[in-house]
């Protein structure tokens, strides 16, 4: 990690927190590198979930398109190559990750909560998808994805702002909360409370059949299930449920 990004691991959540609050914390290559470096300490740690927020008044604005001036095509190459390790860091997270968003969204940090398993919004977040208008590519994947296809060309082809309430029926956030720090310890708490081994199972169960058919999904589940009922892990799950202790 850098400046740019915060880790704190305690009782079992571990809190990201992206903290350029000066640039609005904006993606830069530095940014890049600690959000992968972030991610790859919380899947070494004792965390079982993730908060992921924004330090200021702003989540993301996107990229630090001022550190290409001068940068010939092969630095924005690698810089782009590294946001994807980023975002890809993020997405592969052993523990669920929860992105809190306020403020502006835009662009990379779009990716960004697009790459969390789910994201809580703060009641006024307004997202933006401009990469065509800034005459560069970029979200084409995650966003169609998450929205569908028709809807997410509209949003960039036109660089049209999403409100928080129509990002939720959409689904890209989940719900607009009044207290988002409230809201964000609520479901961390939740999850942490757990078993961590079939939580990290359901993920990863969830992620590999969302891009098969249902009957390959059936047997990814099955796999996950026999992982399961192999580790003994599931014993525990069912003493907490009828009371009983081991």
């Amino acid at each position: 990690m850098n400046e740019r990004v915060t880790l704190d691991v305690t009782d079992g959540i571990a809190r990201v927190e992206l903290a350029r609050p000066s640039a609005r914390n904006a993606v830069d290559l530095a940014m890049c590198h600690a959000l992968k470096e972030a991610f790859d300490a919380v899947d070494v740690s004792a965390a079982r979930v993730v908060l992921l927020s924004g330090a200021g008044p702003v989540f993301c604005a996107g990229a630090d398109l001022k550190e290409r001036t001068g940068k010939d095509a092969a630095w924005v190459r690698r810089r782009r190559v590294a946001s994807f390790a980023a975002y890809a860091a993020i997405e592969a997270c052993r523990c669920p990750v929860v992105a809190l968003v306020h403020g502006t969204v835009v662009g990379s940090g779009g990716e960004i909560t697009l790459a969390a398993d789910f994201a809580l919004a703060a009641a006024g977040t307004v997202f933006r998808f401009p990469e065509p208008h800034w005459g560069t590519v970029g979200a084409t994947q995650r966003l169609q994805r998450a929205i569908g296809k028709r809807r997410a060309k509209e949003l960039l082809f036109t660089n049209t702002p999403l409100s928080a309430v129509d990002a939720a029926s959409l689904g890209l956030v989940n719900r607009v909360v009044p207290d988002l720090a409230a809201a964000g310890t609520e479901v961390a708490t939740a999850v942490a409370a757990a078993p961590p081994g079939a939580i990290a199972l359901t993920k990863r169960a969830v992620d590999l059949g969302a891009e098969t058919d249902l009957d390959r999904g059936i047997r990814i589940e099955m796999s996950a299930i026999e992982q399961n009922l192999a580790d003994g892990s599931w014993r525990d799950g069912v003493a907490r449920f009828t009371g009983e202790t081991r």
